[in-house]
Parts: structure tokens; C-alpha cells; sequence
């Protein structure tokens, strides 16, 4: 616009009927869906990792990595039923297998996992059964990749306009995120001489976040403000300044480590920051969602957006 000249229109503003909103706000429970989404991620790629292990013989990070799985799964059923109210809700859920529903694929993950997880776990730190708690062991790393993923795609399944479009990346997000959580919280605990996976797979799933939430961003366009405005935005930041600072650390042991030198301390930091990293990046993103939902606008938009996509596909055809 002309410097001088005063708008004839005021700027748009939508709103709805009588004040409400457009969207019914997601009624799902904070901290208890965000840790569940997290403590989802952190056992699967655990479940992964603890397979690893025992495969090339690294027994203190088997233990830690089983510990993790089994104790990630459990707290994360707890948070799950805490949210849904009564224990029952989600007993019921395994009465029916619906492939069309998230969350219903979802409880026949989380469900069998457990077991798995914990029968795994049990077994290796009482020595009973140890061929039994393998063949589990191997099971739950079957569970773990859909694990750590499945939670994103019941987001996505949602009308909220910041999860639904964001489709197409936020299952890697999640499974990168999850995977760096798993390799920081070993790293963190297990002992250096066995941890090298875990640095392996927390620097991977680290990388593959960044990468596809930086993608998603760039996707969304407008959709992309709810996670760089406000809470959201800073959580985001967060969660981001925490994956790269894991990284630096990561690179600064490893090349320590190249020169004969392990540092206890560096490595359980870097660790401790992937972890951090995943768990704030989990409330981002459901902060983010909740935040889109409030907003009319990131509703309106892209539907009026798509409506003139689709008029304009219709007169193209009919001309040619």
C-alpha cells in the first residue's frame, strides 16, 4: 500500500457463531497425554536399542535399555488411563479391532508391548526363563517402531489444523525424537565402554527430528505459526536448542573418545539433553495443536484456500 494512504477494509477477523469456537479444543489432560506421547516414544526405541545390546553382547546396556522399555511402557499406560478417567475405558478399547481408528491400533500396540517389555525385562534381571525372555525381548522390538510412531498418526487423525496437516512428518518427528530419547537415557546410564550405540542412535534420531520438523515447518506455511508464536513457539525453541546442544556435546565426546579419552560426565549430559529435548518437543507439539484449535482462522483459511483450489481445477478442465 501507497506510504500515506489508510485501508478502506479493516484487516479480517474471523470468528464464529455466538463467540464459540469453530473446533471443540482437544479435552485430553496436561501433563498426562504429553508424557504418554513422550514415554511412548522413549520405550519403543529402547525396545530397539535392548535388542542391540544382547545381539552384540553388551549386557549393563541390555539392562538399562529393558528397564527403560518395560518402565516407559507402564508409565505410559498409567498416564493413558489417568487421562481416560477410569481404568475400564481402556479395557474396553481391546474389545474390538478397528484398523480404520488410531486408537484402536493403537491399544493393540501399547497392549502386547507391555507384556513383552516387562515379561523381557523380568526375565533378565531375575534369570528366570532366559530363552522365553528373549523370544519376548524380540517381540517388543517388533512393537517398538510402531510404538513410538502410532501417536503421531492418532494427532494427525484429529480435525485440529496444526496435527491433522502436519500428516506427512510428524510420524518421523516422533519416531526420530523417540529414538533420540531412547539413545540419551542410555547413554546417561549405561556405562561408556557399552554405550556406543546409544550415541549412535540418539545422534540418528536427533538429526532425523530436526530434519523433519524443520520440513513440516516450511510445509505448513501459515499452519506453521502455533509452533513458533507464544507457549508453543517457546517450547519449541527449546526443545530444539536442547536436541543441538546433545549434539555438540555428543560430537565434542566422541571426538575426546577418538583421542583415548571418556568422559563420564559429558556423555551423561549430552544424554540427559536428548532426553530433555524429546519430552519438551512431545508438550510443543500438543500445546501447538491446542493452540490452533482456539484460533478460527487456522480453520477457515485453509478451507477457503482448498475451495478455491478446487474451483479453480473445475474451470481448467471445463475450458480445456
Amino acid at each position: 500500500m501507497p506510504r500515506g494512504e489508510q485501508p478502506m477494509v479493516p484487516d479480517a477477523e474471523f470468528e464464529s457463531y455466538y463467540g464459540r469456537p469453530i473446533l471443540k479444543e482437544p479435552t485430553w489432560k496436561t501433563p498426562d497425554v504429553p508424557l504418554y506421547l513422550f514415554l511412548g516414544g522413549l520405550a519403543g526405541g529402547s525396545a530397539l536399542l535392548a535388542e542391540g545390546a544382547a545381539l552384540t553382547g553388551r549386557p549393563a546396556l541390555e539392562r538399562v535399555a529393558r528397564l527403560a522399555a518395560a518402565g516407559g511402557a507402564g508409565a505410559g499406560t498409567v498416564f493413558l488411563v489417568h487421562d481416560l478417567g477410569r481404568p475400564e475405558r481402556f479395557l474396553k478399547m481391546l474389545r474390538v479391532f478397528k484398523p480404520t481408528s488410531p486408537l484402536s491400533v493403537g491399544s493393540f500396540i501399547l497392549a502386547p508391548f507391555s507384556g513383552l517389555a516387562t515379561a523381557a525385562a523380568g526375565s533378565l534381571v531375575t534369570g528366570w526363563f532366559p530363552r522365553l525372555g528373549r523370544l519376548c525381548g524380540v517381540a517388543a522390538a517388533a512393537f517398538g517402531p510402531p510404538l513410538a510412531t502410532y501417536t503421531a498418526a492418532l494427532l494427525a487423525n484429529t480435525a485440529v489444523p496444526a496435527w491433522h496437516e502436519a500428516h506427512r512428518e510428524l510420524p518421523f518427528v516422533f519416531g526420530g525424537s523417540g529414538a533420540a530419547a531412547a539413545g540419551g537415557l542410555a547413554m546417561a546410564l549405561a556405562p561408556c565402554a557399552e554405550s556406543a550405540p546409544a550415541v549412535r542412535m540418539a545422534a540418528l534420531g536427533a538429526g532425523v527430528e530436526l530434519a523433519a520438523s524443520t520440513a513440516m515447518e516450511r510445509r505448513l506455511g501459515m499452519l506453521a505459526e502455533p509452533y513458533r508464536e507464544g507457549m508453543p513457539g517457546r517450547l519449541t525453541r527449546v526443545a530444539r536448542g536442547l536436541t543441538v546442544g546433545a549434539l555438540a556435546l555428543t560430537a565434542a565426546d566422541t571426538a575426546m573418545a577418538a583421542t583415548g579419552r571418556r568422559s563420564r560426565v559429558l556423555r551423561a549430559l549430552a544424554g540427559t539433553a536428548f532426553v530433555a529435548g524429546s519430552v519438551t518437543l512431545r508438550f510443543a507439539v500438543f500445546e501447538a495443536g491446542r493452540a490452533s484449535a482456539r484460533d478460527p482462522k487456522y480453520t477457515v483459511v485453509p478451507q477457503r484456500e482448498r475451495a478455491r483450489a478446487r474451483g479453480e481445477r473445475k474451470q481448467s478442465g471445463a475450458l480445456g
